[in-house]
């Protein structure tokens, strides 16, 4: 089965001994079971769901090769149809476990489901939910690898015919995508995986000068009537409430 190869030791070393990252997708693709993955544990509950194990956003935190990485799993955040009040108030929730800042944000899609038009939509939307440099913070992470055939790789997938919204999409994050495989039993690939996705970060970090993210949010969340922060949430809601009109039928596949 083909590999995503990412070139480690061009990458800096670790900037930050401790690492927030903030796991955002949609019901099914994975998110949970990813967020396993990279704290090389069983922190969070993941299962086959038609509806999100996550009720809520909750972290939790693992020691990676000598890192303190903490983790966010959040309920569908980029799911527009959840309603703007869910989703600001899960933002909200998001921000005050990230006190400190958000070193990545992964965006989890599935190989082996089809990508809608809402799901291109909502990732566009995330400088609208965090604020316009979010983007540069941002990681893909496809699942599912496994279902790839021998002879095949994400490469070869992401190359081939697919409709404009995700060729859009994946042009932002190009040199920030890869491929698990959140099943492995190989503990070989399981740390070779991990070890891919933390060279992500650290370029992601190099690329920011070692800083994690914050904006407006961080600083006024317990100064909610502050006017710049009451005209954040209007814009948030403005934009929920033009995007949760999008079909569902509306199906990109890959």
């Amino acid at each position: 089965m083909g590999e995503r190869i990412i070139s480690i030791e061009d990458y800096c070393p670790a900037l930050s001994n401790e690492l927030t990252v903030v796991l955002l997708g949609s019901t099914g693709s994975g998110v949970s079971a990813t967020g396993n993955t990279i704290l090389k544990s069983s922190a969070f509950a993941s299962k086959r769901s038609l509806s999100s194990v996550t009720r809520t956003s909750e972290m939790e935190q693992s020691v990676v090769d000598g890192r303190v990485v903490k983790a966010i799993d959040t309920p569908g955040l980029i799911n527009f149809s959840l309603g703007a009040d869910f989703v600001i108030n899960e933002i909200v929730n998001c921000i005050k476990l990230a006190k400190d800042g958000i070193h990545a944000i992964v965006v989890v899609l599935s190989l082996n489901s089809p990508f809608r038009k809402e799901e291109a939509t909502a990732i566009q939307s995330l400088k609208i939910l965090f604020g316009a440099n979010i983007t540069n913070y941002v990681i893909i992470v496809f699942t599912h690898e496994d279902e790839l055939d021998d002879d095949e790789t994400l490469d070869d997938i992401l190359a081939g015919e697919c409709n404009q919204p995700l060729k859009v999409v994946l042009g932002s994050y190009e040199n920030r995508i890869l491929a698990f495989d959140n099943k492995t039993k190989d503990k070989e690939k399981r740390d070779y995986q991990v070890k891919q996705f933390y060279s992500l970060v650290d370029k992601v970090l190099a690329e920011n000068d070692g800083k994690s993210y914050k904006n407006e949010l961080f600083i006024k969340l317990h100064e909610q009537t502050d006017k710049a922060y009451q005209d954040r949430v209007k814009e948030i809601k403005k934009e929920i409430s033009l995007h949760s009109e999008i079909s569902k039928d509306v199906t990109i596949r890959l």
